[in-house]
């Protein structure tokens, strides 16, 4: 039976999969497993992106947490990494984010922060889904059922902390931020204004319908488009809930993830704040990436794809930097998950302390021509691992030998098998690529 959680929550299209029934049921179970034991009110931290199907769940969700007698602070349209660390500031028991970041508009999803704001271990998502499926106990009556608060003061002290970040002046740097019509649209431009830096914002009008349409962290070609017209330093971007941050440097070329963590680690490193002078990152991370810390005697700890196997890894050894190639940059000194904004902040914050432009930070990373392939199917799990496709990837290997790499697995959070090469040139990726896509899609 395959798990009701994957990388990042419970996700689905809305209203069809993630419907508001099994929001209330889903909230109402993690309210049983998340409140800490204790004679007093119980307390959860609820916020959402601005999708129009977030209204409906965050109603469900607010419904089955005041059945169960937890008060709600009602944080509405936030980031995600706002949500998890209002969780701590509040003290809240757990903390609830509604959202299916970089996805399309029809999905929605429902993810939780435990005490602290801290991303939940499998073995509490698994106890969750048990305790849904078990159905609800007894419910609390009259004045033990939850109430409801709104949350005023959640953007502004999510801005006062973000705000730490910023350990240069931004003033003189002309910043172009695409926030995705999403969670970001408010958040984001006040913060880079806040600390110093002259903002061109677009896609901040989200209308509940246009989140991550054609813009944002998965479509940059509109955010160097603006960068270029307007003369700016840089562009970021952001996804629909703002967890991740993706730039562009002065001439539109796009700086991802992996290039961001190499300019942070160098200046981190440099500054004797690296702990371990260890980074963390992923399987999916250029090796590029991995010659470049190679090349500064920094050691890199790779972990599954999915930024709560990042953090896992950050919190188990104490580390100080990781992410993902995607943006999800996690600085544990500013929060328990990545932050967008927090990324954001730090990179603009050495293009300032330093003088240098982008494109020269970035430059310390040469990035190593690698392709993507995304294959829809219908059993993502199945399809990996049948017989003719490990063939395949058995296939592609022999011919890449040690100049590159291949990776194939299944998507974290759609019915997608990704398939990723890296080799010393683009048209050997490309083939090797299109030659285990073609094998994936036979199998659909």
């Amino acid at each position: 039976m395959s798990r009701l959680f994957g990388t990042d929550g419970v996700r689905g299209v809305a209203n069809r999969d993630l419907t508001a029934e099994l929001a209330l049921g889903l909230s109402s179970a993690a309210a049983r497993r998340l409140c800490r034991p204790g004679n007093r009110r119980r307390t959860a931290v609820v916020g959402r992106d601005p999708r129009a199907s977030g209204e409906m769940l965050e109603a469900a969700v607010i419904a089955g947490l005041t059945s169960e007698g937890v008060d709600v602070l009602r944080a509405g349209v936030l980031p995600t990494p706002a949500v998890a660390y209002l969780t701590g500031a509040y003290d809240a028991d757990f903390g609830v984010m509604i959202s299916a970041s970089h996805n399309p508009m029809p999905d929605n999803g429902i993810k939780f922060f435990g005490h602290g704001g801290h991303k939940l271990d499998d073995d509490t998502e698994d106890r969750i889904a048990e305790l849904l499926a078990s159905g609800p106990g007894e419910r609390p009556v009259g004045a033990a059922i939850g109430r409801v608060t709104e949350a005023v003061d959640a953007l502004d002290r999510y801005l006062t902390h973000v705000g730490a970040a910023a350990t240069s002046p931004l003033n003189g740097l002309t910043v172009v931020v695409d926030c995705a019509n999403g969670a970001a649209s408010r958040a984001a431009p006040a913060a880079y204004r806040a600390a110093g830096a002259s903002v061109i914002a677009i896609n901040a009008r989200p209308d509940g319908l246009n989140i991550n349409d054609r813009c944002g962290s998965t479509h940059l070609d509109v955010l160097a488009a603006a960068v270029t017209e307007h003369g700016a330093d840089l562009g970021l971007a952001h996804d629909g809930d703002a967890d991740r941050c993706l730039a562009v440097d002065a001439d539109g070329r796009v700086v991802d993830g992996d290039a961001i963590m190499v300019v942070l680690a160098l200046a981190m490193s440099a500054a004797g704040q690296l702990a371990a002078n260890t980074l963390v990152a992923t399987v999916m991370s250029n090796l590029g990436l991995h010659l470049a810390m190679r090349a500064a005697g920094i050691e890199v700890r790779t972990t599954a794809v999915g930024d709560r196997y990042v953090l896992e890894e950050l919190r188990g050894g104490d580390f100080s930097l990781g992410g993902e190639q995607s943006g999800h940059i996690v600085l544990p000194s500013f929060g328990t998950t990545g932050d967008g904004v927090v990324t954001g902040l730090a990179l603009m914050s050495q293009m300032a302390a330093t003088g240098r432009s982008l494109a020269e930070l970035a430059s310390a990373m040469r990035t190593l021509p690698q392709v993507l392939i995304n294959v829809a199917v219908a059993d993502k799990a199945g399809v990996a691992a049948a017989p003719e496709v490990q063939a395949a990837v058995r296939a592609a290997e022999d011919e890449l030998g040690d100049s590159g790499r291949i990776l194939l697995r299944p998507s974290g959070t759609e019915q997608l098998v990704r398939v990723m090469v890296e080799a010393a040139d683009s048209d050997t990726a490309q083939r090797l690529a299109g030659f285990v896509a073609d094998s994936v899609g036979r199998q659909s």
